[in-house]
């Protein structure tokens, strides 16, 4: 394929990198837990998600934590990668209880897999809405 020419006269004028969302805190990375749950690719959540996984200390007193909350989700998401018709976006909807002794509802999110820092496939789990 011939050098693609799209781009050429263009300056970049600023780039925000993968890595710097990660140190900035607009992203956490979640890439050990995931490797754990079976994940041969980077995850990271955006701040959104991070709230999500992290109960209240209600909540923890009722036997919630971000670790198991975290498996919960990652869980989800790789049963909806398997069964995804698209590769590079997957839509699911992990079961959270948000107040003690209520029913878990599900929270709608998305899960975006595209190029890292280094044009590695690197995977980015968003509420619905975020971009």
């Amino acid at each position: 394929m011939e050098n693609d020419t799209r781009l050429e006269g263009f300056e970049v004028i600023h780039a925000y990198t993968r890595a710097q969302a990660i140190e900035d805190g607009v992203l956490v990375d979640v890439s050990d837990l995931a490797r754990e749950a079976g994940f041969r690719f980077p995850v990271a959540v955006t701040q959104g998600v991070w709230a999500v996984l992290n109960p209240t200390k209600e909540l923890e007193a009722a036997g919630q934590d971000m670790a198991g909350r975290a498996w919960d989700m990652l869980t989800i998401l790789r049963y909806g990668i398997r069964s995804a018709s698209r590769t590079d976006e997957v839509r699911f909807a992990p079961l959270f209880m948000r107040e003690p002794g209520q029913k878990a509802e599900p929270v709608e999110m998305r899960a975006k897999c595209g190029p890292g820092d280094d044009a590695e496939p690197v995977i980015t789990v968003m509420l619905k809405g975020e971009d």
